[in-house]
């Protein structure tokens, strides 16, 4: 791992960390902003321009999903935070979702983790988001 994948990772935790922050208090602008800019440099460098810009904006697939988290991320900028985050949240739902079966495979092989996804109130709903015929062995 080269030092700008390193510099990626860490931009994208530290955009994560100002968004939860964001949201915990009450929508700031402020936080949400640096939040956003933050995990958007972060993927950049994480998985290079070119990778970025094809995963937004080349895989027809991705589409709708970009519409809504660049809408939901100017309306944040321009000052309407709760609502730019709905539909950022939306956007980012739909452009992640294929990678949801692969995280709850590895999140179900945690110690703690897969423990508490084995009840049975949490298990009928984590094979509802991620089937069993739809997790890759």
């Amino acid at each position: 791992m080269d030092d700008k994948t390193k510099i990626g990772i860490g931009l994208t935790f530290f955009g994560i960390l100002f968004t939860g922050l964001g949201v915990v208090f009450f929508f700031d602008q402020g936080l949400l902003s640096l939040g956003n800019l933050l995990f958007l440099a972060g993927v950049t460098l994480t998985i290079g321009t070119q990778r970025t810009v094809n995963f937004f904006l080349k895989r027809r697939k991705n589409f709708k999903g970009s519409a809504f988290f660049f809408g939901g991320l100017f309306l944040v900028l321009y000052g309407w935070a709760m609502v730019g985050m709905i539909l950022e949240s939306y956007g980012f739902v739909l452009l992640f979702s294929d990678f949801f079966p692969t995280v709850i495979m590895f999140l179900k092989r945690m110690p703690v983790v897969g423990n508490f996804m084995s009840f049975p109130g949490v298990k009928n709903i984590v094979n509802k988001i991620a089937p069993r015929d739809s997790l890759p062995i």
